[in-house]
C-alpha cells in the first residue's frame, strides 16, 4: 500500500494515525496473531466489499478469534475511513486496511489468553484508477517456502515479505511462488495463466490465499469471450503460458510481460488480458 492517509480508527477511536498506539504485549506484535483484510475502494465506493468481509469473518474463524464488530458497524469503519480521508484524497480511490489481533494480555504466553478483548485496527491509503493500458510487470519465481496455512489471511507475512524484496532486487514487482513443481500464487497477488483463450487458475487449498479480485475478473471472463478452468499448473506449463497475469484488491489485474527475464509471450501485455481490463475498469466505475 501507499503511504498511510492521515485518520485511523484503533479500538472504537478516530484519532490522527501519528497518535495510534497499542501494547507491546499485543499478540500482533509478539506472534503475529492476528487477520487483516484489504478493500479497494473508488471514488468512494467500496469494491467487492461482502466478500472481504466474508474472508475477513473466515479468517477469524479459523484462528478462533471473536469478531469484534457484526456485518453493519464493519460497513460502518470502511465507511468513516474513506469519509475521514476524503480530503487527503478526492478522487474517492483508496485502499482500507483492516487488522484484528487477538489482543494484549498481561504477559507473553503461547497459548490463547481468556477474556482479552480483540485489537481493531482500521487505516486509508491512496489508490489509483486502475488502468487498462497499462505496460505490465516484471516477475521472478522462487521456492514457495511459507507455512502449510496460506488459505488464512493472517500478518504472518515474512515469507512473503521476503520474497517481494528479492524480486524488487531482481528489478521485478513481484515474485511468482513455487512449490513441489507447481504454482501456488505470487508474494502478494493470485496468478493466472492464459493459454490462448483459456485462463487457468490453480484450485483454492490450505497453500493458497482463496482471492476475491480473481472471483470478480473469473465472472468477467465469459463476456470477453474468454473460458475458465482451474487446475494444477505446472511450473513448465507457466513458463510457455501465452500470457500471466496477477491479481490483488490494491493492483486489480495487471499482466506479467517478463518472468525471470524472459518474455511471457511477445513480452507485452497480451490481447486477452486488454480485454478484461476493459471490463474490470467497468467495474470499479458502475
Amino acid at each position: 500500500m501507499a503511504r498511510a492517509l492521515p485518520i485511523a480508527w484503533l479500538n472504537g477511536t478516530w484519532l490522527p494515525l501519528a497518535e495510534a498506539r497499542v501494547s507491546p504485549l499485543d499478540r500482533a506484535f509478539l506472534f503475529a496473531d492476528a487477520v487483516y483484510e484489504v478493500v479497494a475502494v473508488y471514488g468512494g465506493r467500496p469494491l467487492l466489499v461482502d466478500e472481504h468481509l466474508a474472508r475477513l469473518a473466515r479468517s477469524l474463524r479459523e484462528l478462533g478469534i471473536a469478531d469484534p464488530h457484526d456485518d453493519a458497524a464493519w460497513r460502518a469503519l470502511i465507511a468513516g475511513l474513506v469519509e475521514r480521508n476524503r480530503s487527503a484524497a478526492p478522487d474517492g480511490h483508496l485502499g482500507v486496511y483492516l487488522q484484528v489481533s487477538r489482543g494484549a494480555d498481561t504477559g507473553r504466553d503461547h497459548g490463547f489468553p481468556a477474556d482479552v478483548p480483540a485489537t481493531v485496527f482500521g487505516m486509508a491509503s491512496p489508490l489509483a484508477a486502475f488502468d487498462p493500458t497499462g505496460s505490465g510487470l516484471r516477475a521472478i519465481t522462487a521456492p514457495d517456502n511459507r507455512w502449510a496455512r496460506c488459505d488464512i489471511k493472517s500478518t504472518a507475512l515474512l515469507g512473503n515479505v521476503l520474497l517481494r524484496q528479492a524480486a524488487a532486487a531482481a528489478g521485478a514487482q513481484e515474485c511468482i511462488m513455487l512449490r513441489a513443481g507447481r504454482l501456488t500464487e505470487g508474494s502478494s497477488s493470485t496468478v493466472a495463466i492464459v493459454e490462448g483463450r483459456t485462463v487457468v487458475t490453480r484450485p483454492d487449498g490450505p497453500e493458497v490465499l482463496p482471492g476475491t479480485t480473481i472471483r470478480l475478473v473469473r465472472s468477467l471472463a465469459p463476456a470477453c469471450g474468454l473460458d475458465w478452468r482451474e487446475e494444477d499448473i505446472a511450473e513448465s506449463r507457466l513458463r510457455r503460458a501465452d500470457e500471466i497475469w496477477i491479481t490483488s484488491a490494491m493492483r486489480g489485474v495487471l499482466p506479467v510481460t517478463h518472468l525471470d527475464g524472459k518474455p511471457v509471450g511477445a513480452g507485452v501485455p497480451g490481447p486477452a488480458w486488454r480485454t478484461i481490463a476493459v471490463a474490470y475498469e467497468r467495474c470499479t466505475r458502475s
